[in-house]
């Protein structure tokens, strides 16, 4: 039985018994999007299959680094971190190329903690769509640069002087594509054996920089692509002595990572849900509804998408990535562009994120609030034509401008509290407020070369 055709518990159960596999591995994806996990014993995975499994909740209990939150409620010393439940998706499953005939799953969280549990809130938000009469379909796309380094080698040089893949500028380009093809074919062979397969694979602006254009599907399919690729790219990097990374920006000489996103709705009976032709951009009531909400409600839910004190970086004017929340039809100086074209291919570019997105919570905003601009028939905003940087825009469409000031909109939104839930607005903005205070613990290469000497 190939990987793929695992639908259900029993074809799981009996794929590990014909591989005779004597462990599997589980992932579950915490607030920051990084994959937790293990290797788990061929009949502990069978009980799960069944009956759940175990999981210590400290994955909602501290951040990206392992170190503790300071002003969490639901789980913490006050609460002695207990197990929480989980249960595995075996449509997930995926073959690891990189070890022989091991099988790799998802699971994700119930019970109280499935309120925090990043896939499970895309599911709510999914199901939301489903109950007003629409299947989303999403794909991601990352840029991300590449390194002739090891994680030790990162260190020993404090994350400067770092030898790129390739040198210099060149978009687009063939020959870095065909003098590096081993490394781009031997990429794409991953992605397809491990079921994300990859529509574009290119270089973009900057040495040792590609972007890889993941083929669509289901909204959460989608998501547990992108963050199997965030991975396991990184995984098949390290093992040949190179590294990525998915910094939103990670130096202030190249622009920014994306990681945009692509949406569409279909109706109930499989009908695109954005297109009606004769109109601007050929857009629907429903998908112009849908962008106004996402216009509307993007600089309340900014954190769930610009998630890192980093990401606030990349969004600066002239670097490709938006400034406000704004929309145009063909325009990549806004932060939504419409792509008009044959109905099946009507969508919205979600061009706020970057690369460094939890995929789960970023496309859960991007749907929630689409969806939340249907339900309200929300009108957007006259389309930019022309360059958006360019233009004054009115206070509401600005952008927070630190994860801090994210997280207190995100807190004070009601719109997000319908869409996400208290316990989640609540939890996951003090996640935020906690990174940003992390950040200034720290005394920056630029403080240092500013005040040193002449204060």
């Amino acid at each position: 039985m190939d990987a793929r055709n695992v639908k259900s518990a029993a074809d799981a159960r009996a794929l590990v018994e014909e591989r005779g596999l004597s462990h599997v591995k589980l992932g579950i994806v915490d607030l920051d999007g990084v994959i937790r996990g293990k290797y788990l014993a061929r009949d502990k995975f069978f009980g799960a299959l069944e009956g759940g499994l175990s999981f210590c909740d400290i994955i909602f209990g501290w951040d990206s680094n392992d170190q503790m939150y300071d002003a969490g409620k639901f789980t913490g010393w006050h609460t002695a971190f207990p197990d929480a439940t989980a249960r595995i998706d075996p449509a997930t499953c995926r073959d690891i190329p990189m070890e022989e005939n091991m099988l790799f799953f998802l699971g994700e969280f119930e019970g109280e903690a499935e309120k925090l549990c990043p896939r499970r809130l895309l599911r709510r938000v999914i199901d939301r769509a489903e109950g007003m009469g629409f299947a989303p379909s999403v794909a991601a796309e990352f840029e991300f640069f590449v390194f002739d380094e090891t994680p030790h080698s990162v260190r020993e040089k404090s994350f400067r002087g770092l030898r790129n893949l390739t040198p210099g500028w060149f978009g687009y380009s063939m020959l870095r594509a065909s003098v590096e093809s081993e490394f781009h074919r031997s990429l794409l062979k991953l992605c397809d054996e491990m079921d994300m397969p990859i529509e574009g694979l290119h270089t973009e602006t900057g040495p040792g920089v590609l972007e890889a254009a993941i083929l669509y599907t289901d909204a959460l399919a989608a998501a547990d692509r992108a963050v199997l690729f965030k991975t396991f790219s990184k995984v098949w990097a390290e093992r040949q002595g190179k590294m990525l990374t998915f910094m939103a920006k990670w130096s202030n000489a190249y622009p920014g990572q994306s990681g945009h996103l692509h949406l569409s709705l279909r109706d109930k009976d499989g009908n695109p849900a954005f297109y009606q032709s004769g109109r601007p951009g050929n857009m629907s009531d429903t998908m112009r509804w849908f962008v106004g909400g996402q216009q509307a409600l993007l600089p309340d839910l900014l954190a769930m998408v610009a998630s890192t004190v980093n990401s606030y970086s990349r969004l600066v004017p002239g670097f490709w990535a938006p400034t406000d929340a704004t929309w145009g039809i063909e325009n990549r100086t806004c932060a939504l562009r419409v792509i008009p074209g044959k109905p099946a291919s009507q969508r919205v570019e979600y061009r706020v994120a970057a690369a460094d997105i939890n995929p789960y919570l970023a496309i859960a905003a991007a749907l929630g609030s689409g969806l939340w601009g249907i339900e309200h028939k929300i009108e957007p905003s006259e389309p930019i034509v022309g360059n958006a940087y360019e233009r004054s825009h009115p206070p509401e469409r600005v952008f927070p401008r630190t994860l801090s000031e994210a997280a207190e909109r995100l807190m004070a939104s009601q719109a997000a509290r319908n869409l996400f839930g208290d316990v989640f607005v609540d939890h996951y903005a003090m996640t935020r407020q906690w990174e940003e205070r992390e950040f200034r613990k720290a005394i920056t290469d630029w403080e240092l070369a500013r005040y040193f000497e002449i204060i």
